[in-house]
């Protein structure tokens, strides 16, 4: 597995035996209710051509997501993922991903064209 290299901090190897690095940037991020989230649903084309639905800017942590994202795939009976803040279900599920977030009281809109 290749590692990112914006992931590196810089720091390769310290001589103080007292050093401790401070990782910065990697506090859990908080949920926000769902009617301050702006979420927007998005088409793509993903490797191959094959369509997916992209529901972009959530706010919250890893769980958070991942819990919505289960929700969504059931939803539309596709798979998908989640990971960085984006959910992907394969298909073109748009209006009826966007029904399921007004319903919920998500603050949801479509984007693109």
């Amino acid at each position: 597995m290749q590692k990112n290299k914006k992931d590196r901090s810089g720091i390769v190897y310290s001589t103080n035996p007292a050093f401790e690095y401070a990782f910065e940037g990697l506090e859990p991020a908080e949920n926000i209710e769902p009617a301050k989230q702006n979420l927007k649903i998005w088409i793509d084309r993903k490797g191959g051509g094959k369509i997916v639905s992209r529901i972009a800017d959530f706010i919250g942590n890893d769980e958070s997501l991942q819990e919505l994202a289960k929700k969504l795939k059931n939803l539309c009976g596709a798979g998908g993922t989640a990971k960085n803040g984006e959910i992907l279900i394969q298909g073109d599920f748009r209006d009826k991903i966007l029904d399921y977030l007004l319903k919920n009281n998500y603050k949801a809109k479509k984007a693109g064209g």
